[in-house]
């Protein structure tokens, strides 16, 4: 069914965010902290936050529209979003007017994109192209998480801004034992600076033993990403890649074809909608918690 009508950051994340600035420092006095550090203030500055959003989805078609608790789901993610103080503006992409007039009449900006978008990155970067003002970090909020902390969108645009290596930036959280196995719950990897390693379907690492190690902190990531806008604009040029083709995740292509990519770590209990059956769940945490 379908309708339309108009936590704060964990000691995790605060390391992980201080790690990355400590990080970009680093780079910063390896080039001349003092010229750096005097451009600093204006270093991707001007961010926007883009909601890609498709109608026709093989798993739940129709899902951005799907009724939360009295509200469409794209709406909720939202109001979230704006949340952020990091954004400077926040846009829904969209190539299916359905989205379109209900996202409007809520009193979202909306810009209109074509059907052959192979993902979101992609979406993300021809919405960028229409918009009227330049920016020079994009956003890619997804928008199943209704329920996503504001707190974790600045962080990851707070990284990406301190990492002049980088060209994306994400956001990793604990992975549950019980989603081990599950292909859609995307695993991660990450290096001793907090820069990603690989992502994927399947369980990693993967001991010998062919079963989840309970002690080990085992990475779930979260959807929502964030990148460098001349990257963005040059990402639907890159050919795909086998390790992307194979695990199907669009963030590969960016580690095969040798960027960085840095990850924050946060305290977040992930709720995303993949499947119809997620709905009910969601509703039912969302009483238990007196959203509203």
């Amino acid at each position: 069914m379908s309708m339309c009508s108009s936590s704060s950051e964990s000691s995790w994340s605060k390391f992980w965010i201080a790690h990355s600035i400590v990080a970009g420092a680093a780079i910063a006095a390896a080039i001349g902290a003092g010229a750096y550090l005097g451009r600093y203030r204006k270093f991707r500055s001007r961010v926007v936050g883009i909601i890609p959003a498709r109608y026709a989805s093989s798993r739940f078609e129709g899902k951005p529209l799907v009724n939360i608790l009295g509200k469409p789901m794209i709406q909720r993610t939202w109001e979230r979003a704006k949340l952020a103080s990091t954004l400077d503006h926040i846009v829904v992409a969209t190539d299916d007017e359905r989205i379109a007039e209900c996202c409007r009449g809520f009193g979202a900006d909306v810009i209109m994109t074509s059907e052959s978008c192979r993902n979101g990155t992609e979406r993300c970067n021809e919405a960028l192209q229409k918009l009227d003002k330049k920016y020079d970090v994009v956003v890619n909020i997804q928008g199943d998480e209704p329920l996503i902390e504001p707190e974790i969108i600045d962080g990851i645009v707070k990284a990406l801004q301190a990492a002049p290596d980088a060209v994306f930036s994400t956001a990793v959280t604990a992975l549950k034992p019980e989603d081990a196995f599950d292909p859609n719950r995307v695993k991660c990897v990450v290096d001793n600076r907090g820069y990603a390693i690989y992502f994927s379907r399947g369980l990693i690492p993967y001991n010998k033993t062919g079963k989840v190690n309970q002690q080990f902190p085992y990475m779930l990531h979260l959807g929502i990403q964030s990148y460098d806008t001349k990257f963005l604009k040059i990402y639907p040029e890159l050919r795909p890649t086998p390790l992307q083709l194979e695990e199907d995740l669009e963030q590969l292509k960016v580690l095969e074809n040798g960027y960085k990519m840095k990850v924050i770590k946060v305290d977040h209990e992930a709720h995303g909608v993949d499947i119809p059956e997620d709905v009910e769940k969601l509703e039912t945490l969302m009483r238990e918690q007196s959203f509203s």
